[in-house]
């Protein structure tokens, strides 16, 4: 590893790298439903890969592809990855825009995707039906504030 190699942008922030994985999994997966275990696995791996051996680069193009997926799901008329898109474009959106604390031109050089997921999301946010109390149901696994949400219980 070179001594000029920037680490800063490993200390951003961890959601992106428990969060992702599962629902980048679903925005990637063939058919609706939970995705196979497999496709997690795999997604799980290449953040992994991309934290411990990447450059912040590569990082940013990973997160470039998941907002694609995220104004994907936004641009179909129904999405049955509607919560994972939600919840995948909320954590990048999040991660994007702590970007402007770090030294470098990370911050600017996203800008059109903090665009594009705003975008997405009040797209996606809009065609969400309501759950009961304000909540997501007990079988939406993306749902940022649904019972599978570790921050759900804080």
């Amino acid at each position: 590893m070179s001594a000029r190699r920037s680490l800063q942008w490993l200390g951003l922030t961890p959601e992106p790298e428990q969060e992702l994985p599962a629902a980048v999994a679903a925005l990637r997966a063939p058919t609706a439903g939970p995705p196979p275990s497999a496709l997690i696995t795999a997604e799980r791996r290449r953040v992994e890969r991309l934290v411990l051996r990447g450059t912040q680069r590569g990082w940013l193009r990973y997160l470039r592809e998941v907002t694609d997926l995220v104004v994907e799901a936004a641009d179909r008329p129904s999405s049955a990855d509607a919560e994972a898109a939600l919840l995948a474009g909320q954590v990048v959106l999040d991660h994007h825009r702590m970007l402007i604390g770090l030294s470098g031109p990370a911050y600017a050089r996203t800008a059109t995707q903090r665009r594009d997921l705003k975008r997405a999301l009040a797209h996606l946010g809009a065609r969400r039906a309501p759950a009961p109390s304000g909540r997501c149901g007990s079988s939406t696994p993306f749902c940022p504030s649904g019972p599978s949400d570790p921050r759900s219980t804080v």
